[in-house]
């Protein structure tokens, strides 16, 4: 990537901008706290956790939640771009589910604000995410003895499409932060001078506020543009589909995301390259960073805010060079770094048995007859 003439480092919820250089004469007063505990049903928890990992829940059982929301990098997608639906490829990074549960808006351009049911519909539906047809998943589901069993330890009648949307999220509010430094009193003294600098010489506050970090607005921080989703037709394909159906306009010949502006789609294209503001737990687990994946770190995301931002012609008036030494660069990493708790990894969050193999995906599914497996014969 480094011959297109674009910062792109080594790879990708998550975020948008993580609002860390803003002017800090006019920081509000810090709100932070612990995150609380969501309780829930463990039985029905248990069944939305098998979903959650079973790749029967995509239209060719090809791809998981799990796979672009993978446990080992904070319920994240590794790649700066994640996967997307067998034969497409994606157009932003996967952000952390860590928390989401607590969330009012979802997506990094803001446009469901509805429940966490209307979310994992969308994911689920989506062409170029999962391509499920709810009423084939149904039917997967209730022809699995597995699941059968779980709904009546869970009380439940036979899965339902209905019931599996709403299975999903009991099991994603099992997903909070825990026992993270800044809460229980354990931070290092770098953490805490990073922190004093994050509520004051960084302002940071400004934008991260509350147990989550997030002000739930939309800002421009001029984060540069992931040229793979222009470059690559599997991902370029994916954008396109996307921007159709969300009516954005002239979308063959745009090449920026445009983030938030898919809300407002302001005449003058002012709102262009805004993005929620991220959540700022469970960062250490969830790199790479920002909604694109461009920044492979923590300390490349402060180098960012340090300078003030990116280029953009909408860049938020609130980012301006911050002038942090090296020191304090390194106190606010580890600040940063001190909002995540432990991994949620145990057998608690993920479902580590297999699953029935009769709906086996076919790697080479181009070239061969799916009826019979024989490589298509060329006609020319």
């Amino acid at each position: 990537m480094g011959t297109r003439r674009i910062v792109k480092y080594s790879a990708i919820a998550s975020a948008v901008a993580l609002g860390l250089s803003v002017v800090a004469t006019t920081t509000v007063a810090a709100e932070h706290g612990p995150v609380a505990k969501i309780d829930v049903n463990n039985a029905k928890a248990e069944i939305g956790k098998r979903l959650f990992f079973d790749r029967r829940l995509s239209g060719d059982a090809g791809i998981s939640c799990s796979d672009c929301h993978s446990p080992d990098h904070g319920f994240g997608s590794k790649e700066a771009l994640s996967p997307g639906y067998p034969g497409n490829g994606h157009f932003r990074n996967a952000p952390s589910l860590v928390n989401t549960a607590h969330k009012k808006t979802w997506m990094h351009d803001g446009r469901l604000g509805t429940n966490l049911n209307d979310v994992t519909r969308e994911m689920l539906t989506e062409d170029y995410i999962m391509n499920m047809d709810m009423r084939l998943m149904q039917e997967r589901v209730k022809q699995d003895s597995e699941y059968l069993a779980l709904y009546k330890a869970a009380g439940m009648n036979e899965p339902s499409n209905g019931s599996i949307r709403k299975l999903l999220p009991i099991f994603m509010k099992t997903l909070t932060t825990r026992n993270a430094p800044v809460d229980n009193g354990t931070m290092s003294d770098s953490a805490k001078r990073g922190g004093a600098i994050f509520d004051g010489k960084g302002g940071c506050n400004q934008c991260h506020t509350g147990a989550l970090y997030s002000d739930g607005g939309r800002h421009n921080t001029g984060v540069p543009e992931n040229l793979d989703i222009f470059l690559d037709p599997m991902n370029h394909q994916a954008y396109l589909a996307y921007g159709i159906g969300m009516g954005v306009e002239n979308i063959f010949n745009t090449k920026r995301d445009i983030g938030a502006a898919v809300q407002t789609h302001e005449a003058d294209g002012s709102d262009r390259g805004t993005f929620m503001t991220p959540q700022l737990r469970g960062l250490k687990y969830s790199a790479p960073y920002m909604h694109n994946g461009m920044m492979a770190t923590l300390e490349n995301v402060v180098d960012f805010y340090n300078q003030g931002g990116g280029a953009d012609s909408n860049k938020s008036n609130l980012l301006q060079p911050l002038r942090l030494t090296s020191s304090e660069k390194s106190d606010l990493v580890a600040y940063l770094e001190a909002l995540s708790g432990d991994a949620l990894t145990g057998d608690e969050f993920v479902w580590s048995k297999s699953f029935p193999a009769e709906y086996e995906v076919i790697p080479n599914w181009r070239q061969v007859d799916n009826r019979t497996r024989a490589p298509i014969k060329s006609t020319h």
